[in-house]
């Protein structure tokens, strides 16, 4: 068996049959490399496996070691599937267990969101003609009025918005087609603009976003444009476009939306990734009761002679 050529074709297979996206097939390649540096040709070896396995361990986290084992799994259940091995494929004798971690996501004080959104305004007003401000203001209310991944916003089709009712579709992982409302005319009111402002690029390149030369606004862009306002917002905090994904789902639970339709909102095929808006949520309480509540300023002890 021609291990190098089997890692080609299921590559192959995953780009056009499971129509993954390129971020995620990169990854694949990345880490089926990485096990054959280790484990050569001898793909049966489940010594060799087990121990590749503790090395990964020990010089990665936690998310990468269990990225990087689902990646060698999906390999060998497509090469058992597809009758390429020859013999028992070793990862059923191959046990990985994980101690679950829980890594709260960073969010956006709604301060902070509020101190951004207020700088981008002013300078919108300040500079009425200048369309590079609008489209930039146009990207953060999006970021935040859908809590869209930054990749979602940079590859969003021309076509995926509805400039009158403000639905967008959005293209998620593995191709998943979502479709959020936006219900705040202040902000369908500033895509709307964008829109009229940008139509001959948009239309050009079939992308909703564009740059200055009329291509794609790539998610470099993105993330350069944010931590230039923030800057220059004097914002505290180090904001990132995903830190808006996290704020939106923490404050839709903090204001009581069911955690079943943020799940939908964000595309979580699983509510697991959905709950640890939970934590975030509560511990945010807990530190508002910390530092406001009144009880916190009462004593009643008695003094004792």
């Amino acid at each position: 068996m021609d291990f190098k050529s089997c890692i080609t074709e299921y590559l192959q297979y995953c780009r056009y049959r499971k129509e993954l996206d390129e971020k995620t097939i990169k990854a694949y390649r990345i880490d089926l490399r990485q096990m054959k540096l280790h484990i050569g040709d001898d793909i049966f070896n489940r010594f060799l496996l087990d121990s590749y396995i503790t090395d990964l361990h020990r010089r990665y986290k936690q998310k990468t070691v269990k990225r990087k084992i689902a990646s060698m799994k999906a390999f060998y259940s497509w090469l058992e599937e597809r009758e390429l091995l020859e013999e028992e494929n070793p990862f059923r004798r191959i046990k990985v267990r994980f101690k679950e971690e829980k890594v709260l996501p960073r969010i956006i004080p709604r301060e902070e969101i509020k101190k951004l959104f207020r700088h981008m305004y002013l300078i919108k007003s300040r500079n009425a003609n200048n369309r590079v401000v609008q489209r930039d203001l146009a990207v953060v209310e999006m970021l935040f009025a859908t809590g869209a991944r930054v990749y979602e916003i940079s590859n969003m089709k021309s076509d995926a918005v509805d400039l009158v009712s403000g639905t967008i579709r959005i293209m998620g992982k593995g191709k998943k087609e979502r479709y959020l409302q936006i219900c705040n005319e202040e902000v369908i009111q500033c895509i709307n603009d964008y829109y009229d402002r940008w139509k001959e690029e948009i239309e050009e390149t079939g992308y909703f976003f564009v740059n200055a030369r009329g291509k794609q606004l790539s998610e470099q862009s993105i993330r350069d444009m944010i931590k230039k306002y923030s800057s220059d917002a004097e914002v505290s905090t180090e904001i990132t476009p995903h830190m808006f994904r996290h704020s939106v789902a923490t404050y839709l639970i903090e204001e009581g939306a069911d955690i079943s339709q943020v799940q939908k909102i964000l595309g979580h095929s699983s509510i697991k990734t959905t709950q640890i808006y939970i934590y975030v949520a509560a511990k945010m309480q807990a530190e508002v009761l910390r530092m406001f509540h009144p009880r916190n300023k009462m004593e009643f002890q008695l003094e004792t002679k």
